[in-house]
């Protein structure tokens, strides 16, 4: 019987721990997240998704998208490069000087060190913050993500598999419709030895009335319908290419700063 009542309060407490740890922790850490100001601005950030997006992201849902997508860019340090705004009455020397320096992937300190140098030739500086780590390099993104991406979404599609490439800021790096429709309907049309599997059936393959239909994808070469046939999007691919179009965190905040 002591067994019994030691054993059932060890599983309280554990069952209790674990419920602390992963539900009522992140609601005192996250729960009341607000809008927070972009850095060195008065903008408010994030702002809604557009409806069009917000249903996209159930469309990316319902498709599992999530599966072989991530959307949470990852940093491993921050770094300052010294840019040189003007060389004020002395160009030569601070040309000279400038040449011999190191700038890019500096400490503070050392940034610092170098304004000095730079500065007592007559020459003019300002320091840039760039987030660094190997999904920096990659252009996935300039800066980690951050609680405040995802404020406005529900589910969040954090992802847990790089089968292909994190979305997190691909509005960015993709920002026309056209190719994220197409990229849906023939991957390897758009990434050569694209692995994703193609989702023809968001499209309707038709024939071509007394025009062709102003949605009608335009392929490139050898990628496209048969003659005479056109590729139009239903509405569940617009709505998905719109909330791809919208993952765009690209802007600095305190908590994730770098310079634009």
């Amino acid at each position: 019987m002591k067994n019994g009542a030691a054993v059932s309060l060890a599983v309280f407490i554990a069952l209790g721990a674990s419920w602390c740890g992963f539900v009522l922790a992140p609601e005192m850490q996250l729960g009341d997240a607000k809008q927070t100001v972009v850095l060195n601005s008065t903008d408010l950030y994030p702002v809604g998704r557009p409806g069009e997006a917000n249903q996209g992201l159930q469309v990316y849902r319902a498709n599992g998208c999530a599966a072989c997508h991530t959307e949470q860019v990852r940093q491993t340090g921050v770094a300052c490069n010294v840019v040189l705004t003007g060389a004020g009455k002395n160009p030569e020397a601070v040309s000279n000087l400038v040449a011999t320096l190191k700038l890019d992937n500096l400490t503070k300190e050392v940034a610092d060190a170098m304004c000095e140098k730079i500065s007592t030739v007559g020459g003019k500086t300002e320091t840039h913050i760039v987030a660094t780590g190997p999904d920096i390099a990659r252009g996935w993104g300039t800066r980690r993500s951050v609680a405040e991406d995802y404020l406005y979404d529900y589910p969040v599609q954090l992802g847990s598999l790089r089968a292909g490439p994190d979305l997190a800021n691909v509005g960015v790096r993709e920002p026309d419709m056209n190719w994220q429709l197409v990229h849906l309907y023939a991957p390897a049309s758009e990434v050569k030895g694209s692995a994703m599997p193609p989702f023809r059936y968001l499209f309707d393959v038709r024939k071509i009335g007394d025009a062709p239909s102003p949605d009608a994808l335009i392929f490139p070469k050898g990628f496209g319908p048969p003659a005479g046939f056109e590729v139009v999007p239903k509405p569940e691919a617009k709505q998905l290419a719109a909330y791809v179009l919208s993952l765009r965190a690209n802007v600095p905040l305190f908590s994730a700063p770098f310079t634009p």
